[in-house]
């Protein structure tokens, strides 16, 4: 039984079951997320674990239990400012659908066409933008010098297309953190460990993390403001926009 193994083998399989339910009981005991989040994060952490590996649902816990501490970071002063999830800081189903359904469906190709030494970093540009935006709107919101991304004129706090120097700080920190995480999960399940190659992609992942955050703030700035798209939409178009940029370089054909 090799739990190194990607896909669906029994070593891979058991591992992801025991953090999936893992996942669910600090979820229940930190409040991260309501009833129907929990129950669609154990969804897709089966996916994750069992159609990619147990340690690309480590990165997605990774970001699951970061952005939750940057939510909960000063947390009073954005309720008072209207600027928080919920009441309490947990999410739900639809927060955890646009963050985590491309990266879920990165796993699906991975095992559909075996190579997850490239898929890997696929998975890995997904969850950096989803984690670079969430850091960027949790810590960059209490920020008081904000501009409108597609003019550079001051606005308001948490306003979308609104960034700050707090807020892209936060963002590169996101995206690093899962570039990182990415970087650990490849080198403990590649056959070929080739460490410079690693740690170029681990930083081209960092920046591709950073530069989806930005592509998010246009779309809520130029189409959300507008009523042309919701939230999950720009979160979703601004993650496919990270695996496009990494699927590029990697040189893959579109």
């Amino acid at each position: 039984m090799d739990v190194f193994e990607s896909g669906l083998n029994i070593g891979n399989l058991l591992v992801t079951a025991v953090l999936v339910a893992g996942l669910l009981f600090i979820s229940s005991k930190a409040r991260m997320l309501d009833k129907k989040g929990a129950n669609a994060a154990a969804i897709l952490g089966l996916i994750v674990g069992g159609f990619g590996h147990w340690t690309w649902l480590l990165i997605l816990l990774g970001f699951l239990l970061s952005s939750h501490k940057a939510t909960k970071w000063r947390f009073e002063e954005k309720s008072a400012l209207g600027m928080s999830e919920s009441n309490d800081g947990h999410r739900g189903w639809t927060n955890v659908v646009a963050n985590g359904a491309i990266p879920g469906l990165m796993c699906v190709f991975a095992f559909l066409s075996s190579d997850y030494e490239l898929w890997i970093w696929m998975f890995g540009a997904a969850v950096a933008v989803a984690a670079s935006d969430t850091f960027a709107s949790e810590i960059g919101c209490l920020d008081t010098r904000v501009r409108m991304i597609t003019t550079f004129k001051p606005c308001r706090q948490g306003e979308n297309g609104g960034f700050s120097p707090n807020g892209q700080l936060a963002a590169a920190a996101g995206s690093s953190v899962v570039a990182l995480l990415t970087f650990a999960a490849w080198v403990l399940t590649s056959n070929d460990v080739e460490l410079n190659d690693g740690l170029r992609l681990t930083g081209i992942l960092a920046i591709v993390g950073w530069i989806g955050c930005q592509i998010d703030s246009y779309l809520g700035a130029l189409l959300e403001n507008r009523g042309y798209l919701t939230k999950g939409s720009v979160n979703a178009l601004a993650i496919t926009g990270g695996v496009l940029m990494m699927w590029i370089y990697r040189g893959m054909p579109i």
